[in-house]
């Protein structure tokens, strides 16, 4: 009898995310010898798993992994691959399918579960989800403390902090990747919050399945896979109250504005929603290199735009150059947003002798005979 469908799609999921990451860094890795019954040979895997000192360790409170099948780690010096664990469904059904899937490809597993310090005993939750993280048999698993500080507002500071210890984590050990465990509902979240805000095609393209070190394999399975998964391989989840705490925005999307929308539209708004992030995505990606060929045309020799040219750009395109141009003068990007772009953009289509944009950062935009500069003041 196979695994619940829900661990079969999530596994299934993983497997891709790893065997890419795997064909990116070079890797083959022959499986070991399977007895009958598609059941692992038991010395098999005792010498596929042996280290120097002939130890071999098993996935799962030391001997199993929750599916009931054993599981021989990656050798010791293989590639590794972080998981980002909150001790939710979502991660938690991401780590212990990623537990069960890396050692086919000869990858070692580790996590790391951020201790944002905003709630009462969360370094002693934190402490409890890297002990059940061990019983997997990821390795290395770190419970990481952060100072959430207040630029944008908490969620933003909480996720600043986040990434920020994730990224110094990853470092660290050298990881090919982390993994996070957003799902298509989070996507469908983001979207509306885009929306919202008003923030142009590139936030309502969501969140991409890679970027940088970081990859989302679940993006396209919904979060009740993932409760539902835990639950068929008794995982213990935490389920934590600022998920549901109507001060913070993503909440309030996720508990009263998406329930509305299903409610007076129909099911499946989550999956349209999850569906325009994609085309958004693919509709962004091409602007964004449209933009950079553009960038590199008609900037002059002393690194300003030259008016003109930008003029003739379509104006998708053209504000594109801007922000490129901002950012690269010092913007900061969280900082940098579509109602200062529209701004900067009167200089090229709506000039009227003004005088210096300020932009966030510090930086200052000015036409000046013909072409646009960006420079940081001070400089």
């Amino acid at each position: 009898m196979g695994p619940h469908p829900a661990v079969a799609a999530i596994r299934l999921a993983v497997r891709r995310t790893l065997a890419d990451l795997a064909a990116e860094a070079g890797m083959t890795f022959t499986p070991p010898a399977r007895a009958p019954h598609g059941r692992p040979d038991a010395a098999a895997l005792v010498n596929a798993g042996a280290t120097a000192g002939g130890a071999t360790t098993l996935i799962g409170n030391a001997h199993r992994h929750p599916s009931g099948l054993p599981r021989t780690p990656a050798a010791p010096g293989s590639p590794l691959v972080l998981v980002a664990v909150s001790g939710g469904a979502d991660s938690m059904a991401l780590a212990t399918a990623t537990a069960f899937e890396a050692p086919k490809l000869g990858l070692r597993v580790g996590a790391v579960t951020v201790d944002h310090g905003l709630q009462d005993g969360s370094a002693e939750r934190a402490c409890l989800v890297a002990e059940r993280l061990r019983a997997l048999g990821l390795d290395p698993v770190e419970a990481v403390p952060v100072l959430v500080g207040r630029a944008g507002g908490p969620e933003a500071a909480a996720r600043d902090a986040r990434y920020a210890a994730l990224d110094e984590a990853a470092e660290r050990h050298r990881a090919l990747a982390v993994l996070l465990g957003h799902t298509r509902d989070d996507q469908a979240e983001t979207v509306l919050l885009g929306l919202a805000r008003g923030s142009g095609s590139r936030s309502l393209a969501g969140m991409p399945a890679q970027k940088g070190r970081y990859r989302r394999p679940l993006l396209e399975l919904d979060r009740a896979a993932t409760r539902q998964a835990c639950t068929a391989q008794s995982i213990p989840v935490w389920d934590d109250p600022h998920n549901c705490d109507p001060a913070y925005t993503r909440s309030r999307v996720r508990h009263e504005v998406l329930p509305v929308l299903e409610k007076h539209l129909g099911g499946g708004v989550v999956e349209a929603l999850a569906r325009t992030a994609r085309l958004f995505r693919d509709d962004a990606d091409a602007l964004d290199q449209w933009a950079a060929l553009a960038e590199r045309d008609l900037r002059t020799g002393e690194g300003a735009l030259d008016v003109s040219k930008l003029a003739e750009l379509p104006s998708a395109v053209r504000r594109r150059v801007l922000r490129r141009a901002a950012l690269r003068a010092g913007c900061p990007a969280g900082d940098l947003f579509a109602r200062h772009l529209e701004t900067v953009d009167l200089l090229v289509t709506g000039w009227r002798g003004q005088g210096p944009l300020h932009l966030p950062g510090g930086v200052e935009a000015t036409r000046r005979c013909g072409n646009l500069v960006f420079r940081r003041q001070g400089d």
